[in-house]
């Protein structure tokens, strides 16, 4: 039996971390006989355990990664808001760059209904469905609010008198429909402040936290607000509950009608 170790085996006891004598070639010193053992705790690498198989090392594969993704090119908010009408507004919507929301949405959500309504309701943000549809309060949320409206005699889709108009804050859906960020309602609020302006409503519906902050500028709340007149650039302002909140919150469905009963004799007293 030969007193050489084949190969295989010198990988082996070099694995465990144990000293191999192995014969050394002409001319080599004996103490290189000793072949030393790895660090504690460190491993042979794949390549010399290859080679001490006497196997043939595949070609080297290149290590591939995900493809970064391209930094998201910002642009300030388009020039003129203030002078813009409907459809150039909604334009410069469009094609919005102005946060970093414009990376990940697949619809600008404008807003929907008439543009000579009385009554303008406004929500926080798009979700999923109102990212896809490109229209704001569609889904189950939707259909409560069409539902509410209904109840007091209007729609999104009728004419001056039993239309209303709705909007959201925002413009874009936040991703994984996280709340929105303070600096995301600030380059927005050009955007509705202008839908206000253009379609000079008797009355606004403002509905949850993040339309009631962005309206009235007020961190309080909806509790605390509810059942006030509020003012936003001197037209009245009805806070209530989304109807999102109001799916997973049954009970306070009593309070939203009785805010959409205030609303009506606020409309009652201006007429």
């Amino acid at each position: 039996m030969s007193l050489e170790l084949d190969e295989r085996r010198v990988a082996m006891l070099m694995e465990m971390n144990l000293k191999v004598w192995s014969a050394a070639p002409a001319g080599q010193p004996p103490e290189s006989r000793l072949a030393e053992p790895a660090e504690p705790g460190a491993r042979m690498q794949p390549q010399a355990v290859i080679a001490a198989r006497g196997e043939t090392a595949p070609a080297a594969r290149e290590e591939t990664s995900p493809a970064p993704r391209a930094p998201i090119s910002l642009q300030p908010l388009p020039a003129g808001i203030a002078t813009m009408d409907w459809a150039a507004l909604e334009q410069a919507v469009a094609g919005c760059r102005a946060c970093a929301l414009c990376g990940s949405r697949k619809n600008t959500v404008f807003g929907v209904g008439s543009q000579r309504a009385d009554w303008l309701v406004v929500g926080e943000a798009p979700g999923e469905n109102e990212d896809l549809a490109g229209e704001p309060f569609v889904g189950q949320a939707g259909k409560l609010l069409d539902n509410m409206l209904k109840a007091i005699g209007l729609s999104r889709q009728g004419d001056a008198a039993q239309g209303a108009y709705v909007a959201n804050v925002l413009k874009c859906r936040p991703p994984a429909n996280r709340n929105p960020l303070p600096e995301e309602v600030t380059q927005c609020e050009p955007y509705l402040r202008r839908q206000v302006e253009l379609l000079q409503p008797k009355i606004i519906l403002a509905l949850g936290r993040f339309a009631v902050q962005s309206l009235l500028q007020s961190n309080e709340p909806i509790g605390k607000l509810r059942g006030r007149v509020h003012e936003y650039h001197g037209v009245p302002v009805i806070v209530s509950y989304h109807p999102a909140y109001l799916l997973r919150s049954l009970p306070e469905k009593a309070k939203a009608w009785a805010d959409l009963c205030m609303a009506l004799e606020v409309m009652q007293r201006r007429a």
